[in-house]
């Protein structure tokens, strides 16, 4: 059987270790498992109680990082030590429930390369969590156009090859869902199990949405213009030297018809500067031009991802160069 890594990033969250522990044992006894515990910055002697059971078995492993660094570097952290071929996440408090494991687990072997959890009847606080969460999904699901209703769901499981095309920073775990989707994996959602936290205390605070819609900006650019920012920034580029153009001919027009002096005229300053905003955009779309190319090509990267091959002993050109 493949063997089955479940990351868990903690952050104070001493009291949850030992009993996620148990639940994990209880859920997985016929599945080949190993657990990845990142401390993340613990105060309140997390890292004790990893120690203590890290000992009493060897399928727990645990990693401290030197400071708080965040959930998505720490959930990299543990994404990069984990062996398994197929590769599990959990939130460290006791409200994602491992005994949903194995039904998604089952769900993978349907072809899909990630299953992804989503939370059934919510047990959070409706102002704080809910409210936000709920237009964060909807705000999500517009920008990016990816159908799923629930992206803060910790709970997911997925291949290892998808998990190797994962590059996470900033807040970018929450974003797990779109990065892998544009890898093109093959994905869907299944109701789970969501309990109230017993011990500790949420870290959740309304400042991460603010960071969160940043990110999310970052990954609809990534997902639909890193090969090609020109487009973009050409785009907007020729829009305002289109208005900038428009101002000025406007203005030409006014002076001409008994109007104020173009020099007096707003909409000659308004022209001027759109003309010169215009110039910068196009600018920078060649600016990115240039570093996208630099990027791909020094790497030896490729604009795609091969999910599979028939009748190439050296694998795809990724492969080769690699090789």
């Amino acid at each position: 059987m493949k063997l089955l890594s479940i990351v868990i990033p903690l952050k104070d969250e001493r009291e949850n270790v030992r009993p996620m522990v148990d639940r994990v044992r209880s859920a997985l006894d016929r599945t080949p498992w190993e657990l990845v515990f990142v401390d993340d910055g613990s105060c309140d002697g997390t890292f004790a109680e990893l120690e203590i059971v890290a000992l009493s078995d060897p399928r727990i492993k645990v990693m401290r990082l030197r400071r708080n660094f965040g959930q998505s570097a720490a959930m990299q952290a543990g994404l990069d030590a984990a062996e398994g071929d197929v590769i599990a996440t959990l939130d460290g408090d006791l409200q994602n429930d491992p005994a949903d494991l194995p039904i998604m687990l089952a769900k993978l072997d349907e072809g899909f390369d990630a299953i992804l959890g989503q939370r059934a009847n919510r047990q959070d606080k409706l102002i704080l969590r809910k409210l936000p969460s709920v237009t964060a999904n909807w705000l999500i699901r517009k920008v990016l156009g990816i159908p799923f209703k629930d992206f803060g769901c910790t709970l997911r499981v997925m291949k290892r090859e998808v998990v190797d095309g994962l590059e996470l920073y900033g807040e970018m775990h929450r974003f797990i869902t779109a990065l892998i989707l544009q890898q093109g994996a093959r994905v869907t959602q299944i109701p789970v199990r969501h309990h109230p936290r017993t011990a500790g205390v949420s870290k959740y605070n309304l400042t991460r949405s603010v960071r969160v819609m940043l990110d999310l900006l970052t990954v609809k650019f990534l997902g639909s213009y890193q090969t090609r920012p020109m487009h973009v920034f050409g785009s907007l580029g020729l829009g305002c030297m289109a208005m900038g153009m428009l101002g000025v001919l406007i203005s030409i027009v006014m002076k001409y018809a008994g109007g104020p002096g173009m020099t007096a005229n707003p909409l000659f300053l308004f022209g001027a500067v759109a003309g010169l905003t215009g110039v910068q955009f196009l600018s920078l779309g060649l600016m990115g031009e240039v570093l996208t190319r630099v990027y791909f090509e020094s790497q030896g990267k490729r604009p795609y991802v091969v999910r599979e091959w028939r009748n190439l002993e050296a694998g795809p050109p990724p492969l080769r160069k690699a090789a």
